[in-house]
């Protein structure tokens, strides 16, 4: 069954928006919010038969998973969208040509944007939110495995735009399967753009098999330097932090990079990381250092295939340097250039560093963990792009907007 019927309907849909004000935006999400606290029993309901058919040692389950703090965050994050500004309308740049000509370029939004996504329910709330506020109708395809979980969200959103009459078809889930993400992915004149959310593999497929542009949100391949400078208390902090605060996420750390002359410190920051069960893949030197006090079932040697790989679990690879100058290498051959750290007191390793990763997010001792919309002041987002054309980084309400150039004249005709 061709799913182009339904894809006529959000661009026509798409329409509706044409003119919605910010104040008609906010009130939506302010119902919404309200609506989706007051439907945390069936929510988690519907996610339960969603988590029944996954293995909990899935790292997807962790992101599946709703509970009612995480829906009571998803709420008030729709209500700091409400409290941003509106990213319609910018007049960019005017001005006036000699000919008489009155030129503006303003913000306009996309149009009709594509999500494809995996196990998580909350992307749901939070791209509708972001479409919404910038004017865009918004098409979702989830993955098989939050089926049930996405239908009654998309229910619920809906409900909040009939109240608000607007047109419920703004926002369209389609059917779980294969063939409608095929389809999906080659209707350039329904889609504007088609943002993918999950897997490397899941990435790869969308930007080989499109025919719609495509913004890259990246897998997060995440490494974090902890230089010769390096003040130990703050590191040690910093990598629990990056590594074991949500493991499921693509901001957590993958790959510690530690100078050889703070091996003997190696002991004292992977510690903490022994307590909450991190199994290590540690290259020969860092290996050596941990021998004897790390616990040997959760110590291993690292081979090639534990570099570069995105874990999304409580492990976590190694790899000793002798300067920054073979950190960055590593970095540059491993990278997914998502998010990247340094952990250093010397301002001319940090500002080396800073200047040569290219990634997305660059942190100065700090977590990793803060790549997110929301940490950013952006209410949620929409992705996490890791290309370099038009968005990079957390994508919030900016980058869901486009421009158009208006020219105003009194009957000038080109000679």
């Amino acid at each position: 069954m061709t799913i182009l019927p339904i894809l006529d309907q959000v661009r026509k849909s798409s329409r509706s928006l044409n003119g919605l004000t910010a104040d008609r935006a906010n009130k939506i999400l302010l119902d919404l919010a309200n609506m989706t606290l007051a439907a945390v029993p069936q929510l988690l309901e519907e996610n339960k038969k969603d988590l029944e058919k996954m293995d909990p040692a899935d790292p997807k389950y962790d992101r599946l998973k709703l509970t009612e703090d995480r829906i009571r965050s998803i709420a008030e994050d729709m209500r700091k969208i409400t409290e941003l500004p509106s990213p319609l309308s910018k007049i960019l740049e005017e001005k006036s040509l000699d000919n008489g000509l009155y030129l503006q370029k303003v913000t306009v939004p996309i149009g009709v944007i594509g999500i494809i996504y995996e196990a998580r329910p909350n992307v749901t709330f939070d791209v509708f939110s972001l479409c919404l506020k910038s004017g865009n109708a918004l098409v979702l395809k989830g993955g098989s495995d939050a089926h049930a979980s996405n239908t009654i969200i998309v229910n619920t959103i809906q409900k909040a735009l009939q109240k608000n009459g607007i047109d419920p078809h703004i926002v369209t889930l389609l059917p779980a399967g294969r063939a409608s993400t095929n389809e999906m992915l080659i209707a350039d004149k329904h889609i504007d753009i088609i943002i993918p959310r999950g897997s490397q593999a899941l990435i790869d497929y969308v930007r080989e098999n499109a025919k719609v542009p495509v913004i890259e949100t990246g897998a997060g391949i995440v490494h974090t330097y902890f230089d010769e400078t390096a003040d130990l208390a703050i590191g040690t902090s910093i990598i629990e932090n990056a590594k074991t605060r949500r493991v499921s996420v693509c901001n957590a750390l993958d790959c510690l990079i530690i100078h050889q002359n703070r091996l003997g410190d190696l002991g004292a920051i992977t510690e903490r990381l022994a307590f909450k069960n991190v199994i290590l893949y540690a290259d020969p030197l860092s290996y050596s250092a941990l021998k004897n006090i790390y616990p040997n079932d959760m110590l291993f040697q690292a081979e090639e295939e534990h570099f570069g790989t995105e874990f999304l679990s409580l492990t976590m690879s190694i790899r000793t340097v002798a300067d920054i100058d073979e950190a960055l290498e590593h970095i540059a051959r491993y990278s997914s250039k998502h998010s990247e750290a340094i952990i250093a007191e010397k301002n001319d390793v940090i500002e080396k560093y800073v200047n040569a990763v290219d990634a997305a997010a660059v942190y100065v001792n700090t977590s990793t963990a803060f790549t997110d919309g929301g940490q950013f002041g952006m209410g949620a987002e929409i992705g996490i792009s890791t290309q370099k054309l038009h968005a990079r980084g957390p994508m919030g309400l900016e980058a869901l907007v486009t421009y158009k150039w208006i020219i105003k004249g009194k009957g000038q005709i080109r000679p």
